[in-house]
């Protein structure tokens, strides 16, 4: 019953643990989806030559950030204002002059889709005199940005309070089960055992507890998973590196709090 307990109040801990994981890794795909869309615009004047611009898209295209330069004429950027916007439609339609200017749109990797970098790359492509502007989003840029260090950081500590806090219960609780038995204990040094061999069966005991904590709150957390998924709103499960890793954390600290409190009755005893 004890070992049961134990073990309850493991899958407990460890289950606020997963939700936040959960919470954690949806919150890093919502990002990653926005910042696959940041790419830099490069408008160009109306007289540029088109050497020029086959130059420009060259050499920004070489660039070791940029994944993909893409030349976009006057004609194709009227053809996807007209698909785009088609409530428009009559207006660009009617006028006699194409008002949309060419540009290169710039795609970048995805290692270097970061603020430093798509600054960098907007000033090395105004530093061309047929550039008349660069446009990637500065505003909502730097707010993704930051959002991402927040996030970052409040995952970091909060994660980390979660473990302390998860730690303490998985501790305290084998604590309670080991000195139910500290007679046992106490007997067994009676009679000549060694505290290697009573030491085994309590470590044993605890990655048991820790074990089955893990997989209970594992199983707890996609019960919580499903409900939102499938009566609010569509969620993403986390990967299984994430829940192997759980599970070790939990046999981890079930043993250590487990060798921990029965270093201290063998002292005691």
């Amino acid at each position: 019953m004890l070992t049961g307990l134990s073990a309850g109040m493991v899958g407990l801990a460890l289950f606020v643990v997963g939700l936040f994981g959960l919470a954690t890794y949806n919150l890093q795909l919502a990002l990653e989806s926005i910042e696959e869309r940041v790419e830099v615009v490069v408008y160009l004047r109306d007289d540029a030559r088109q050497s020029e611009i086959d130059l420009a898209q060259a050499e920004l295209g070489d660039l070791p950030e940029v994944q993909r330069a893409e030349y976009v004429s006057k004609r194709d950027a009227l053809a996807r204002a007209q698909e785009d916007l088609p409530e428009f439609g009559e207006l660009f339609a009617g006028a006699g002059v194409n008002p949309l200017p060419q540009s290169l749109e710039l795609e970048l990797r995805p290692g270097a889709r970061n603020q430093q970098a798509v600054e960098g790359i907007a000033d090395r492509a105004l530093a061309y005199p047929f550039v008349e502007d660069v446009r990637y989003g500065r505003e909502w840029v730097d707010k993704l940005f930051t959002l991402r260090r927040v996030g970052a950081a409040t995952t970091a500590v909060l994660g980390g309070a979660f473990f302390l806090v998860a730690a303490l219960i998985i501790g305290t609780a084998l604590r309670i089960a080991i000195h139910a038995r500290r007679d046992e204990i106490y007997i067994m040094r009676l009679v000549g055992a060694k505290n290697g061999f009573i030491r085994r069966p309590f470590l044993l005991e605890g990655a048991l507890a820790g074990f089955l904590g893990a997989v209970l709150a594992w199983v707890l957390t996609y019960f919580v998973y499903r409900l939102v998924y499938g009566y609010l709103f569509a969620v993403a499960w986390i990967p299984g590196s994430w829940i192997l890793g759980g599970v070790a954390a939990g046999v981890f600290f079930g043993m250590l709090a487990s060798g921990l409190a029965i270093r201290r009755h063998l002292r005691a005893v």
